[in-house]
């Protein structure tokens, strides 16, 4: 059955409600087991059982949070070469802004040479109904390409 990992830093209640909305959407796709690690404890092992990725993370002045990049810091050499052409897909909460922290996640999953399976979701202030129903979205659809 392939796996789906999710990676989040999950400081907030608006992100907390992100991350409940990509869990129910990611269930919406039979014979895909869901892996959820924060980004603190996430390390090698668990990227490479991951058949596709989904990062969640806020965004911190301009720059995704210290957690998602000390995720990446930990898996990036171990493994380089093994998940070449990863599905993923990233959501990004920010108070006002998203972009910065989306290009720096952009730099790196493009030097991992993992494949974007789901535009990225960009979500500013409280979720409203319709954003939690795009994280649904993201997590099903980056499931069904498992």
């Amino acid at each position: 059955m392939p796996s789906l990992l999710v990676v989040h830093h999950t400081p907030s209640p608006s992100l907390q409600a992100v991350l409940q909305a990509v869990r129910e959407g990611a269930a919406l796709v039979e014979e895909v087991e869901l892996c959820v690690r924060p980004a603190l404890s996430a390390g090698p092992a668990d990227l490479l059982a991951a058949d596709g990725v989904l990062l969640g993370t806020p965004a911190n002045i301009g720059y995704m949070s210290g957690a998602l990049k000390h995720f990446f810091d930990t898996v990036y050499y171990p493994c380089l070469d093994a998940t070449v052409g990863l599905p993923y897909g990233v959501y990004v909460h920010g108070n006002d802004d998203t972009a910065g922290a989306l290009r720096s996640i952009e730099k790196v999953v493009s030097a991992l040479r993992w494949k974007q399976v789901a535009a990225p979701l960009h979500l500013t202030g409280t979720p409203e109904p319709a954003d939690l129903e795009a994280a649904r979205e993201l997590a099903a659809t980056v499931a069904v390409q498992l």
